[in-house]
């Protein structure tokens, strides 16, 4: 699990990457992780997708007393949810759920001013409204437009650590050429080992075309000044590994194979590829296709609709 005592941190260089790291000498650790399989679900419309990451809220609830730290997911994965919450939300039936939840982002590009229609943070108020964002414990995005962004970064992991790790983490897929894939923004070729907690990496055309792309298929009136702005973005900040493998459970959201056909073969890779057992070749693997750190996780739970297996 995510580390609640303060531990020495340290940034380091990736190439042009920048990465905040635990500085922890074990590094064997990552060979010693069981593999598992993904076992997926498949449901039949993405309100459905919506209805089961809100009863994962709800489960998480009911198993711990207090208050629940979550990771909510932008773009079309978490939409059908974050709706739910929005209906919620103005009703008084669940404010007692709302009040116990500590809301984070994963990740953001930058720099970025925070009311960019092409930001998570004004796609996260336009579906789930005023009444959320009053009613929730807290919520705590990462600031693009912060003059420091290392600074900036590294206080944002601080607090997420300091309420005592992630209950639940949701988490897309992102397609990336050859069939390899994103996870949060951690891309391929980034350096991400199991010890990184968050990175400040360079933007990459495909993410940033897939971003203002889902953006607009989800619903997003983008201006042209906005999208112009976040097409000049620079860097891409985002949780790392050791955040991602220490959630107590992981909750993945992929709808959207219509619009992102590359997702079909992204999730296939994600399956059935066969990963190493030595610690220098599977690091090699997980950066070539970060979304596989999912296949170390020992608390997962995938959910699709019917198109992500190319039918």
């Amino acid at each position: 699990m995510l580390a609640t005592t303060k531990q020495i941190t340290r940034w380091r260089s990736a190439g042009e990457n920048v990465w905040l790291s635990h500085d922890v000498a074990d590094s064997t650790r990552l060979a010693r992780l069981p593999v598992r399989d993904i076992l997926y679900e498949v449901l039949p419309y993405e309100e459905a997708v919506g209805y089961a990451m809100l009863a994962e809220i709800r489960n998480a609830a009911e198993l711990k007393n207090g208050s629940l730290v979550i990771v909510i997911l932008g773009g079309r994965g978490g939409q059908a949810l974050h709706r739910l919450l929005g209906t919620m939300a103005r009703m008084s039936d669940y404010d007692a759920l709302l009040g116990r939840l500590h809301v984070f982002t994963q990740d953001a590009l930058a720099p970025l001013r925070m009311d960019n229609s092409l930001s998570f943070v004004r796609d996260f108020e336009r579906l789930l409204g005023e009444d959320f964002f009053r009613k929730v414990k807290s919520f705590t995005s990462i600031r693009t437009d912060a003059e420091d962004l290392q600074s900036e970064l590294a206080a944002y992991v601080e607090r997420l650590e300091s309420l005592g790790g992630i209950d639940l983490f949701f988490l897309g897929l992102g397609p990336e050429p050859g069939g390899a894939s994103h996870l949060a923004y951690i891309k391929p070729g980034s350096g991400a080992t199991y010890n990184d907690v968050a990175g400040l990496i360079p933007i990459s055309p495909s993410i940033l075309e897939h971003h203002i792309n889902k953006f607009k298929v989800g619903g997003t009136i983008v201006s042209e000044a906005d999208e112009t702005e976040c097409r000049a973005t620079k860097h891409i900040l985002t949780l790392g590994p050791a955040v991602i493998l220490g959630a107590r459970r992981i909750v993945q959201s992929i709808i959207d194979a219509d619009t992102a056909p590359a997702k079909v073969e992204s999730y296939r890779q994600l399956l059935t590829t066969k990963i190493a057992d030595d610690a220098e070749t599977r690091q090699r693997q997980f950066d070539q296709n970060p979304g596989l750190w999912l296949r170390v996780h020992s608390n997962v739970r995938s959910l699709i609709l019917p198109n992500v297996l190319g039918n």
